[in-house]
């Protein structure tokens, strides 16, 4: 999958990657690095983060229902 030219993908390096408003639902993010990530106002409903990096990401008003969170890095 792909989305505002960024690979969504298990591992994927998005940091500093501007996905605000995003819908990523159920995508596969599982061990990304997502620090710094603009994920503002994102759909991430039952997406998977386990093991993900979200350091510093800016997750203001995005939908985390049902998001696997594992091991996340907040």
């Amino acid at each position: 999958m792909e989305v505002n030219g960024y690979k969504i993908e298990p591992k994927a390096n998005l940091v500093y990657a501007s996905l605000r408003l995003a819908n990523l639902t159920r995508a596969n993010l599982r061990e990304a690095n997502l620090r710094e990530a603009n994920l503002e106002g994102a759909t991430l409903t039952r997406a998977y983060l386990t093991g993900a990096n979200l350091t510093g990401a800016n997750l203001t008003g995005a939908n985390l229902t049902s998001t696997y969170l594992d091991r996340a890095n907040l």
